[in-house]
């Protein structure tokens, strides 16, 4: 097995991060420290440390479905003391976060220590839908919907043909719903930005067919049955 892939089977980080812990130098088997991406190792006879502890699989797997409020960050770990999503969730497992939701963002955000579910539900060739719902300045009209729907280039990128749907308006400020197959740092205002609607309000509802409902802001459950095969079978 892939050294990386059993960090991630561990539960100690997603696959990538699992990379960039090996890249680092943080990652030893059997003592010594490697380096090597692709690294293959035997769960069976291997000893693996991450940061001088000792992993393994026998940890339980939690899923856990959370309502990001604004004004919490999608770490672990924050070296400003900021408020952090996992400062909300109550439970006696190492979890993280699925992807992430920037701090203005609200709405379901995923956490769990499956880290090889965790690249399936963030990796775009799986093609996970995000569903949102933003409320952006201006109006539409149907070259700003056509150019969304074929992609947009943003930064070094051109984005993949992304959905978008008015809802309803008010005022000068349209209530859209957005569905993406990515999910780069801060794309979905990135993307409003770039057709001139920036971004007023941005709330994730559903991530595939895991949905946020009527989930109160700042709880959150433990996935259900179905959602759990749901996710496995991506």
């Amino acid at each position: 097995m892939r050294l990386q892939k059993y960090i991630a089977a561990c539960g100690v980080a997603s696959r990538r991060k699992s990379e960039k812990l090996i890249e680092s130098g943080k990652v030893k088997v059997n003592g010594e420290p490697v380096t090597e991406m692709g690294y293959k190792i035997d769960p069976d006879k291997d000893i693996v440390l991450v940061d001088g502890k000792e992993i393994s699989e026998d940890e339980k797997k939690v899923y856990v479905v959370l309502n990001k409020p604004k004004g919490y960050i999608t770490t672990v770990n924050d070296q400003f003391n900021r408020k952090k999503v996992t400062d909300l969730i109550d439970l006696p497992y190492r979890i993280f976060p699925v992807g992430r939701l920037d701090y203005d963002t609200s709405g379901l955000l995923l956490l769990t220590n499956d880290g090889e579910l965790t690249y399936k539900l963030t990796h775009p060739k799986f093609k996970v839908e995000k569903t949102y719902i933003s409320k952006i300045k201006g109006l539409l009209n149907a070259d700003k919907i056509n150019a969304f729907k074929n992609g947009l280039v943003i930064e070094d990128y051109i984005t993949s043909p992304a959905k978008i749907k008015i809802l309803s308006t008010e005022d000068n400020a349209s209530i859209v719903e957005i569905i993406i197959r990515e999910g780069k740092n801060r794309q979905i205002r990135k993307m409003c930005d770039a057709i001139g609607h920036p971004v007023l309000e941005l709330k994730r509802i559903a991530m595939g067919e895991i949905k946020l409902g009527s989930l109160k802001v700042g709880a959150w459950r433990l996935l259900t049955k179905e959602e759990i095969k749901y996710i496995k079978k991506i």
